[in-house]
């Protein structure tokens, strides 16, 4: 079964998470698929710009909890994101939880439309946001973040922007995408990898910094009591027993 389905409109490399049975899970499987169909489009002389966007009502639910990929897996995917030398833009027409915010705050341009909703669940399930911080803190506001991380809240694409996890959003979001798409294709392909590694530098010395603690966190946080209360409790649609 194909995962992430491929077209090319105008030089535009589309990679469509199409796993809607589990909302687009990051499995093992789906990382792995992804992360090679990056490779492609990467070396393909062809395409100047990448959108990565995905079928169903969600963009990804995050980790699959019944096939997670190893953490070490997700930060490679998250850095091949960052490093690739062409711009990668999401488009987002559902919902984005957890791991699938990373992907958003890899991603060099993200958009949604008005009527998605996004929230960082881990705490909720006895885990912590903790290798897809290696995008997100750089880029988005610290004040904000911290709400969200906190509270596993939910919260809409308005706030989305506001706190940097969004380039934009609007109604219809291919009409919000059409001239950032445009402008890429405009673009000579050199000064656009050119461009992308200075804006890119501060997340790439995240990741050298803080990766492998940050992998070690989550490896340790999967396996404790809590985490399996927690995940225990997501599948069989309960409060795990923290909840006050």
């Amino acid at each position: 079964m194909t995962l992430v389905t491929r077209s090319r409109t105008r030089a535009v490399q589309t990679l469509t998470l199409d796993s809607p049975d589990n909302r687009n899970a990051l499995s093992a499987a789906l990382v792995h698929e992804l992360a090679d169909a990056l490779t492609d489009a990467g070396e393909d002389t062809d395409v100047r710009a990448i959108l990565l966007t995905h079928t169903g009502n969600t963009f990804s639910a995050g980790a699959d909890l019944k096939d997670p990929p190893p953490p070490e897996a997700l930060v490679a995917l998250l850095r091949q994101i960052v490093e690739l030398p062409k711009p990668i833009v999401a488009r987002v027409t559902g919902h984005v939880r957890a791991g699938g915010l990373g992907l958003l705050a890899a991603c060099d341009i993200a958009a949604a439309a008005t009527g998605a909703t996004f929230a960082f669940t881990e705490v909720r399930i006895g885990v912590a946001p903790a290798v897809i911080s290696l995008p997100l803190l750089p880029r988005t506001d610290p004040r904000a973040l911290a709400r969200y991380y906190l509270t596993g809240e939910r919260f809409d694409a308005a706030a989305a922007t506001t706190t940097g996890l969004l380039t934009t959003h609007g109604d219809d979001v291919d009409a919000t995408l059409a001239p950032l798409l445009d402008g890429l294709r405009r673009a000579a392909p050199d000064a656009l990898a050119e461009t992308k590694r200075l804006l890119t530098a501060r997340v790439l010395e995240a990741f050298d910094r803080d990766a492998a603690d940050l992998t070690a966190l989550s490896a340790r946080l999967f396996s404790s009591p809590q985490a399996r209360e927690g995940m225990t409790a997501f599948l069989e649609r309960r409060d795990p027993a923290w909840v006050v």
